[in-house]
């Protein structure tokens, strides 16, 4: 076991040497994964660390055809090893047949939708680095297979946080110090509460067509994190929590380097009716600062001065809303200075926001 193990863990090391996006290592990654742990599908998401909402899957053309029914199941029924509860486990691996002790009809995702689709038992596992969780992968076995066994729930945990690690590097690189701010108008796309769209712009369809070529989908599929933010969406509305902050919206890292906000939100159709609005624009400062802030080590402390800092606060009122002193404030400064490669406040907000979006405040 920890003979390959050790293997596993060198493949990783130069599939990351040899992919040059997260979507290509991704694919690659499970690939390799085949020839320890043999399953007969999979699907590999990575995340907003601060949503958990998916910006993006890589997953068999099986599993892609079942993964509307599978967002349903994550976030509007109760079920077994739902993501949200794995990432809170001291082992965020699990498989479904341990969960409900090889008794699988006591799952409604494996009576609805994985038993349907010809497939038996899954393991899925939380992939956590720093503290945070960058993705998701879930194996899938066809129904005439055996359980997953419990060495090899045992190996994927291990493994889990060398994957997370090389995700999260793809999340958090720096992008070239030449890029501008990203100048976009705000897309609007309107779908049914079945999520079934309804009314869109220009500059929506382009987003949406840019996803679909990403995720390598059909063009009526909607993309993963747009079901994802609406999924979230439909969910605190039927938890009644329309008041509270929402989490239905996510931070996406583009290929240049750029960063693009995608946010669900209800409206009030005709007839009662409820529809989502979906937005897609350049995220702001309050969007991309925690991603910025893990990228850059910063502490929390130091995170909350750059986001003061933001909204243009001097030292003097830093010290005041943060209850330290100017001298402990200049500190922190310094540290900051150091970490980001900076000399002054203004460069540093150039450096963490200004060439990341466009001009738009927090």
């Amino acid at each position: 076991m920890s003979q390959s193990l050790e293997a596993f863990k060198k493949e990783l090391e130069r599939l990351e040497r040899r992919t040059s996006s997260s979507h290509e290592y991704r694919e690659a990654m499970i690939s390799r994964l085949k020839d320890w742990i043999p399953f007969d599908a999979a699907c590999c998401t990575t995340v907003d660390p601060y949503t958990l909402l998916s910006t993006g899957a890589v997953a068999g053309e099986g599993i892609e055809a079942i993964h509307a029914r599978l967002f349903e199941y994550e976030y509007l029924h109760e079920d077994f090893n739902k993501y949200d509860d794995l990432i809170h486990r001291p082992v965020p691996v699990a498989t479904l047949s341990g969960a409900t002790e090889q008794e699988l009809e006591r799952s409604g995702r494996y009576l609805a939708v994985l038993k349907p689709a010809g497939l038996r038992d899954e393991i899925r596992a939380a992939l956590l680095c720093g503290g945070a969780c960058w993705g998701y992968l879930t194996l899938f076995r066809a129904a005439e297979a055996s359980f997953f066994q419990a060495e090899e729930e045992v190996f994927l945990a291990a493994v889990a946080p060398w994957i997370a690690r090389i995700l999260r590097g793809y999340t958090l690189s720096t992008p070239p110090e030449d890029i501008q701010g990203l100048q976009e108008e705000v897309g609007i796309l309107v779908l049914s509460h079945e999520l079934n769209p309804l009314a869109s712009n220009d500059q929506a369809r382009k987003w949406l067509d840019m996803l679909r070529e990403w995720e390598q989908l059909e063009p009526e599929i909607l993309p993963s994190p747009v079901r994802a933010v609406c999924s979230r969406a439909l969910a605190e509305l039927a938890a009644a929590e329309e008041h509270q902050p929402s989490k239905a919206k996510i931070c996406l890292r583009l290929p240049s380097g750029h960063y693009l906000a995608i946010a669900a939100s209800k409206l009030d159709g005709v007839f009662g009716q409820i529809q989502l609005a979906v937005t897609f624009e350049p995220a702001r400062t309050a969007d991309i600062l925690p991603l910025i802030a893990e990228s850059y080590g910063l502490s929390s402390r130091e995170k909350e001065i750059v986001e003061q800092i933001s909204k243009g606060l001097s030292t003097k009122e830093l010290a005041h809303n943060l209850h330290i002193s100017t001298y402990t404030v200049q500190d922190h400064l310094k540290s900051i200075f150091i970490k980001t490669s900076v000399t002054s406040r203004r460069e540093l907000i150039w450096r963490l926001f200004s060439r990341y979006s466009s001009n738009k405040k927090a």
